[in-house]
């Protein structure tokens, strides 16, 4: 603990941080509580994004493998743009995906076996579902440090500050009260030695 001043304005600075730290207090453990919700929500999202995912995947090999035509599925899934917007959750900038677009159409339906178009719609459900679970993984990250960085803060005021603001206002005021008992002590001293020698008089 720092050194303070034992006076009547430290004092009085030591009890404005302790209002001062008492009042952002609640609104860290408010924004610590409402970033530990969209934590867990995202862990479910990407859960289920995975599940999604692997659904997807499984259908397709369900069907794939009625195929042995080769068929060249690369230029059809190629992504011409991803935009992704910024959104806002507790105070935190996240990204949010709002479009991906693909370069190529669909396979020419002379050209392309009959079964190409749904391969490719497929391909790329499964694409954009790995796209989102991205995204998702990303979001979760970003909230993950400002839950962190929070929590930190919350044990500062909880465990340090107030504590040491408690501590150093006891200590000032044992202080002040020991300098108010002695001056009041050397005040009745000097009373009856004035007291005395006017009666000498």
């Amino acid at each position: 603990m720092a050194k303070i001043k034992l006076t009547k304005n430290e004092l009085k600075a030591q009890r404005d941080d302790l209002t001062r730290f008492r009042r952002f207090l609640p609104t860290l453990q408010l924004k610590k509580q409402s970033l530990q919700a969209e934590v867990r929500r995202l862990a479910r999202e990407l859960a289920e994004r995975r599940k999604a995912e692997e659904r997807a995947r499984n259908e397709i090999e369900s069907w794939v493998r009625l195929f042995a035509e080769p068929f060249d599925f690369a230029p059809f899934l190629v992504l011409d743009e991803v935009r992704l917007g910024q959104g806002n959750i507790v105070g935190v900038a996240i990204p949010v995906l709002e479009a991906a677009v693909f370069t190529a159409r669909l396979p020419d339906p002379y050209a392309s076996p009959g079964w190409s178009d749904e391969g490719v719609l497929a391909l790329r459900r499964l694409v954009l579902l790995r796209l989102e679970r991205e995204v998702l993984r990303l979001q979760h990250a970003l909230l993950g440090e400002e839950l962190r960085t929070t929590t930190q803060r919350v044990n500062l005021f909880e465990k340090v500050k107030i504590p040491e603001c408690r501590e150093r206002i006891r200590r000032i005021q044992i202080f002040l009260g020991d300098q108010q008992t002695a001056a009041v002590a050397r005040a009745k001293l000097a009373k009856g030695k004035t007291s005395a020698r006017e009666s000498l008089i």
